[in-house]
Parts: C-alpha cells; structure tokens; sequence
C-alpha cells in the first residue's frame, strides 16, 4: 500500500488495534519471526516447519525432519539458518538456502527450548527437561557439548560456606530456559526455583544470581537492543526488567544488580500467562492469557493497560511481535491456526492528486478561464511527445523499513503450489487451471480399506470411471458438433 494514502495519525500509532487475518497450514504450535520480519516460521505438531511469507501470506517453504511436536524456532542473525527443537529429543539447524539439514544433534532428554548465538549460528543453547542445560557447538560434524550449571551463585558472607541444606536444595534445581545476551558473551538461565543466573559463555561459570520469583520461571525474552528484559513465571506475573551492561572490559561481578522495573498481572481475575513478547520498539508488552482468548497489550513507560485484543474464541498459546511494524501474531491452541492483529488504515484518496479535495457536501464549482479551451492538435501531440521523453526508472529498488542491508539473506520461495498446504487447498486440473480441493478428495483408500477392496480393484474402477467419462464427452460433442 502506498504510503502516502495513508492517515499520518494512524502510522504514529504503535501497537494493533483489531485482528486482520489468518494463517493455517497444519495445527501450527510454535511460531517465530525472522529479524527482518518478511519471513515467519511456525512449527507444526506432526514435525513439519511451514515458513510464511508475510507480505503474501502464502507458505514460502517447508522443512521435514522431525517425527514430533516443535518445541521452539530460533533464526539466525541473517536469516539464512533456523534453529528448531522437538519433542523427539532433537534439533535441526536448516539452511534455508535449499532446505538442507546442516546439522541435527540428539539429547538424553526432551528438549524445552532451544536458541541460537546472535552472531555465531554454530552455537546454541537448549534447556532440557529434567537435566541441566547444555550449550552445543555444531561448527564440526561432530557436535561438542558443555554442560551448564542450575545451582545459584550465593554470595559467600564473612567467609562461611554455604550449608549442607541450602547445598541440596540448589542441587534440585533444574533451569527451564536460557537465552544468550544482544552480544553472546553471557547465557541468562531462568531455573524451577525462581532463580536467575548469568552464565558466562566462554568459561560456562555462573557470574551473577538473583532470586527473581519464588516460582517457576518459564520464559525469557530480550529486546533488539538488549537492554531490557521481559520474564513470564508460574506467580501470575510478568516482569521487565533493564539489564545491566555486561560488555565491559572491567566488569566487575560483585556490583552486578538486576532490579525489576514493572510488574504486570491480573489482580481481578488472577490470570496466568502463557506466553509474552517485546514490541518491536520495546515500548510494550504483550501476553496471551491461559484459559482465554484475549491479548493484553501494556505500555512500559507508564506500566498501564492499553488495550485488550479480541478476536478468536478459542485460548492463544504463543504470541510474537512483528520486529518493525504493528502486528501481532498468535497461534490458536485448538484449531491451530494462527491469528494476526493489526492496524486497519483508511485510505486519503486526497493524496492521489495534489489538486484534490475531498468534501462533505455539494459546492458549486467555479471553472477556470481557460480550463476547457480548444488547443491545436499539433500542440497536444507535442505535448505527448514531450512526455514520452521523459524516462521512467523501472529497476532502482528503494530502501525499504526494515531492510538490514543491500547483501541481505532473501530466501527462495517455493514455487510448486501442491506443496502449499492453505486451509482451502488448491489443486491443479489442467493447464492454467486451478479449483479448490475437494474435502474427501485423496481419501478413497479410507474407503476401499473398509470394504476389503484390493490396490488392484481399486485401481481398475478407477480406470473405467475414466474411460466412461471420456467417452460420455466425446458422445456430447459429437451431438453439438452436428
């Protein structure tokens, strides 16, 4: 859409306001957006990846590879490699050039969430259930595999040890997520405990502790910047917090605070969150509720509630912002599809011209004087002659928002439509000519299977079906011929 046909006022709003669309390929269970946002990855509960192209909504490409649910998508820096995890104990690092598997490394235990360094996409760290989490390194075909620590680092008072008890209590802990930092060199672990720790990535020591809740902490995401942080935890609250920098040569570990800047629940209705996100800018928070349907959107700077998304009626799992406009996307827990809300913005048909004028009633118009003279035909041919001179510059694409660079990743998009698999699927009977597919359609095995029909009686109904309807055609035509 152009955008000078649009209201100025709408584009300076900064978060959806009404849902706007939906995407379905599969029970999609997961999803993810690429950095630069044309791109958005949703994991399937049958192992399949369906990439969506989101200025189309059509399905860019699909990666097979995985017998279970997706667990969690992480994309890289580029755009060229995607990171995903399932609940058959693996995880895939594609190559979104050809839909490869580069590499697929296999835990001893279900996989929670898995992602990848920002600048290295051979570098990953998964949270495992039940088993302390690893950071992997994939650079060889042989992956190499660093376990990282649960227990809390505690300050040590006056010189006293830490006691037996609390040394058992920190030794049932057991981390739920991790996330590295906007640089990679630190790991932020969230454990069962409420605990939070700051792993370095280097040494795999835990620098930094803090006691952040006194539930589970179920999820962690940082802004682009990575200055601030957003926590999800089993009290019913969610949690931003900045983050200090940790990038400094002479960091010292002691004087590492971590203090929470906003809390944000439900206190009427006491609702969980099932999942959270950062908009694009950082300035709000988003959360999808668990048992419900709506999509609470608060605003950072004040801490309030700005608005409520409603649309579907059945409860959101994960929810995700575009990472420069808004909208928003959520995948349904039932159905599976997944829901995108959005700005609807009407259109200012006064900027098509730079003489119109739009009016709320008849006014009387005034002509010019010499608005509609008779010209010569030889001045209006000179005049067309003059703008056919003019060149029109059909091949300088302009910088769009949100372009990285001119030597950015772009993706191959799958061009075979049997392979897009839409709520309505399309199938191709002929040259040039495409129907919907039909709801039974690529069944009658179920049928024949019930009748105790072999492949081969299958088969030659089939063809006489065929051969009866081509002759039925041929017996019409004749008839019309003469």
């Amino acid at each position: 859409m152009n955008l000078s046909l649009i209201d100025p006022f709408v584009l300076a709003q900064d978060y959806p306001d009404s849902l706007t669309g939906k995407l379905r390929s599969g029970h999609s269970t997961c999803i993810r957006f690429n950095r630069k946002g044309d791109f958005l990855a949703a994991g399937r509960a049958d192992g399949i990846i369906v990439i969506f192209d989101v200025e189309t909504n059509g399905v860019a490409h699909k990666l097979r590879g995985h017998t279970r649910q997706i667990q969690s998508l992480s994309w890289s820096r580029g755009g060229s490699h995607l990171l995903s995890s399932s609940q058959d104990w693996k995880c895939i690092l594609w190559d979104l050039k050809d839909g490869s598997r580069v590499r697929t490394v296999r835990f001893e235990a279900p996989v929670y969430i898995a992602e990848l360094h920002p600048y290295n996409h051979f570098l990953f760290v998964a949270s495992l259930f039940e088993d302390q989490p690893m950071l992997v390194d994939i650079s060889s075909s042989t992956p190499v595999k660093r376990q990282l620590p649960s227990a809390p680092r505690r300050p040590q008072i006056d010189g006293e040890d830490i006691n037996e008890k609390q040394a058992a209590q920190d030794a049932k802990q057991s981390t739920c997520i991790t996330i590295f930092t906007s640089l990679g060199n630190h790991i932020i672990a969230g454990t069962s405990k409420g605990w939070l720790n700051i792993i370095e990535t280097e040494s795999c020591q835990t620098i930094h502790s803090t006691r952040l809740c006194n539930g589970v902490v179920i999820l962690l995401r940082l802004t682009a910047s990575g200055r601030d942080m957003v926590s999800n935890s089993s009290d019913r609250v969610i949690r931003t917090i900045p983050m200090p920098d940790l990038s400094q040569v002479d960091l010292d570990i002691d004087n590492i605070k971590i203090e929470v800047e906003h809390k944000f629940q439900d206190v009427v209705n006491r609702l969980s969150w099932n999942h959270v996100a950062f908009s694009s800018t950082g300035e709000y928070v988003t959360a999808s509720t668990y048992m419900n349907h709506d999509i609470y959107v608060w605003e950072r700077s004040h801490g309030s509630l700005v608005k409520i998304l409603e649309g579907p009626k059945e409860e959101l799992g994960v929810v995700e912002w575009h990472p420069s406009r808004p909208l928003v996307a959520a995948c349904g827990l039932e159905t599976g599809r997944i829901y995108l809300w959005s700005i609807i913005t009407p259109q200012r048909w006064s900027a098509l011209a730079p003489d119109f004028a739009e009016v709320e009633e008849n006014v009387e118009y005034i002509e010019r004087e010499d608005e509609f003279d008779i010209h010569p035909i030889e001045e209006i041919h000179k005049r067309r002659l003059d703008l056919e001179d003019e060149l029109v510059d059909v091949l300088t694409i302009e910088p769009i928002k949100g372009e990285l660079d001119d030597e950015a990743f772009r993706m191959p998009v799958l061009l075979d439509i049997d392979d897009s698999e839409s709520e309505e699927e399309i199938v191709a009977i002929g040259p040039g000519t495409m129907r919907r597919k039909s709801p039974g359609e690529g069944r009658e095995w179920m049928n024949g299977a019930e009748s105790g029909d072999s492949g081969d009686d299958r088969a030659a109904t089939k063809r006489t079906a065929t051969s009866g309807t081509t002759k039925a055609s041929n017996r019409s035509r004749r008839r019309y011929v003469n």
